[in-house]
């Protein structure tokens, strides 16, 4: 076994990776504070080629040193918007047909392994605040939420990882792997 060279990865140069079709997936952060965090995100959104990240209120937008650290050059990459509410942003793509999915621990929420995305349907996930998760407001407007199953005592998951799990599983489902 060899790691790969680079280019056996076939990378895409990032003209072509802007006109390949892209996940039917969007990602709302709802007031992301770290820096790093976006960073990290769009990294793993450029991952998954998904069609847009939406960095709401607070959330820090390119260009900033601290998200070029993290992100790699995903800033470039990857589509992406501000908002200056995520409310407005929510209702904005619920107006649009998205299915609207809040990634938080709610009395309704289901776990991951047990949700299945509209069929045909865009879907949008709403990532929460490091310390006070997705605002209430949106989650009242969202269609589902779900949770990630957890073993530990802390139950909760850094926001970029849990977008890491939850879009493996999503895109899974819906046969983009």
């Amino acid at each position: 076994m060899r790691k790969l060279t680079m280019p056996e990865l076939n990378r895409l140069p990032l003209a072509d990776f802007q006109q390949t079709p892209k996940s039917p997936v969007v990602l709302v952060l709802d007031n992301v504070r770290s820096l790093h965090n976006v960073g990290a995100v769009f990294r793993t959104a450029d991952a998954f080629a998904l069609e847009k990240l939406y960095l709401c209120g607070v959330t820090g937008r390119p260009p900033h040193r601290e998200i070029t650290k993290t992100a790699l050059g995903s800033t470039e990459s990857v589509a992406w918007e501000h908002a200056p509410t995520t409310l407005g942003a929510a209702r904005q793509l619920k107006a649009a047909g998205y299915q609207l999915v809040a990634v938080e621990q709610t009395t309704a929420s289901v776990p991951l392994p047990q949700f299945r995305p509209a069929p045909g349907q865009p879907l949008a996930l709403v990532l929460g605040n490091e310390v006070f998760g997705v605002d209430d407001e949106v989650l009242a407007l969202c269609d589902a939420a779900v949770e990630i199953p957890q073993l530990g005592t802390k139950h909760s998951l850094n926001v970029s990882v849990a977008a890491g799990v939850v879009l493996w599983d999503v895109l899974s489902k819906l046969g983009v792997f």
